[in-house]
């Protein structure tokens, strides 16, 4: 396997370097801001829940709308710089909401940059490699934006831990912004296939194979369950743990998921990708039922944090590289508009109805709702969506 991971192309080496430095600002972060809303802002769940779900929700437009003119352009690079310029400028701008809207506000910008790059750079990594080499990119890819994210929470457990009040943590921020930008003006536009008559966009997405759109479906079941981890972050400081252990934790999730997404990812190129999706999002039923039912053990936490490195190591790669199999090369992009768009649309109801769950029930009962969605899309993914087959 080192070998063939040697041999990807210059574009997916550099991509990845580029996920590895915007994920260290973005983790750097991303723990934080549970601490920050409770502790600073005094807000609680359902704030959370509304922030992260309206925040994803919409730039999930976007990020179908990034895909489909970045298919009908055959240009992915602008879309790329833009969308990581507009996301390393807002994150450090979350130091001076003075208000849950504030953050908000910056979330929003943060989602919008994310939406304008995601759909365009998963083309570009397709149309950077050959088929049998699809897992194993994206799982670099993932790889590397894992190792980023391990050096974020890391980053942010130091600075605190050194006496760094939280909003100077969430300026420094800066500085990985400006080298992602630099990084990002250096990659090459891949050449793009040509189509005499492409075909029409349509909302039912007619243009695509079945199996594509039931895949979606089943994805859509699972996001319903799968709220943003912040929530995961929160119910570990509930059962215990402490300020500066949270960012520690979770970078602890993201070196596991940095550690084994190559090789799980490049493993489901030589097998059938749903049977290792199938174990991860069983992994995870497994987790959330757990989540919400172990008592106030923390050291009990970290292992679980460590299985859901595993869970993501063994999705997030094969998620996508599936939908590469499932479509034509030349509707990439598009392709991924629609994947972004369903998770993205996904996380505002699983978010709020979760918020709602913890506050309103209980915690245990969030996270039952979450293992439901998880165990049943599961099954659907094994027993309805039809094998996969390479549609390049």
């Amino acid at each position: 396997m080192l070998a063939a991971i040697r041999r990807l192309p210059r574009t997916v080496w550099l991509l990845g370097l580029i996920s590895l430095v915007n994920d260290s600002a973005s983790d750097m972060i991303y723990p934080l801001v549970p601490l920050y809303l409770t502790s600073v802002l005094m807000a609680g769940p359902k704030a959370l829940g509304l922030i992260e779900g309206v925040a994803e929700a919409a730039a999930s437009l976007l990020k179908l709308a990034a895909g489909v003119l970045a298919d009908r352009s055959r240009r992915t690079k602008a879309w790329v710089v833009a969308g990581y310029t507009i996301a390393g400028i807002a994150r450090p701008m979350l130091a001076f909401a003075s208000s849950w809207f504030g953050v908000l506000v910056c979330r929003f910008a943060d989602r919008i940059g994310k939406g304008l790059r995601s759909a365009p750079r998963d083309a570009m990594l397709v149309h950077s490699v050959a088929a049998d080499q699809r897992g194993l990119a994206f799982g670099l890819h993932r790889a590397m934006d894992n190792a980023g994210a391990v050096i974020g929470p890391l980053a942010a457990a130091a600075l605190l831990a050194l006496g760094m009040p939280l909003r100077h943590v969430l300026l420094t921020a800066i500085v990985p912004a400006v080298i992602v930008l630099l990084l990002t003006l250096t990659i090459e536009e891949p050449q793009i296939e040509r189509v005499p008559n492409p075909p029409r966009f349509s909302w039912n997405m007619r243009e695509f194979p079945p199996r594509f759109r039931r895949y979606l479906l089943v994805l859509a079941l699972f996001m319903l369950g799968n709220s943003s981890n912040m929530f995961l972050l929160l119910r570990a400081k509930q059962l215990g743990l402490g300020d500066a252990q949270v960012p520690m934790i979770w970078a602890l999730v993201s070196f596991v998921a940095a550690a084994l997404s190559t090789p799980l990812s490049g493993l489901s190129d030589r097998f059938d990708r749903r049977k290792l999706i199938v174990g991860g999002w069983t992994i995870y039923a497994v987790l959330y039922m757990a989540f919400g039912l172990m008592p106030a053990m923390t050291w009990l936490l970290w292992p679980m944090f460590a299985a859901y490195g595993v869970f993501l190591a063994a999705t997030e790669g094969a998620e996508k590289a599936l939908v590469a199999d499932m479509v034509p090369k030349t509707q990439a992009g598009t392709a991924f508009g629609w994947y972004n768009l369903i998770v993205g649309l996904a996380l505002l109801p699983a978010s709020l109805l979760f918020g709602w769950l913890w506050s309103e029930a209980s915690p245990p009962a969030a996270f039952a709702f979450g293992s439901a969605c998880a165990l049943a899309a599961a099954l659907l993914l094994h027993f309805w969506v039809g094998a996969s087959s390479d549609a390049a």
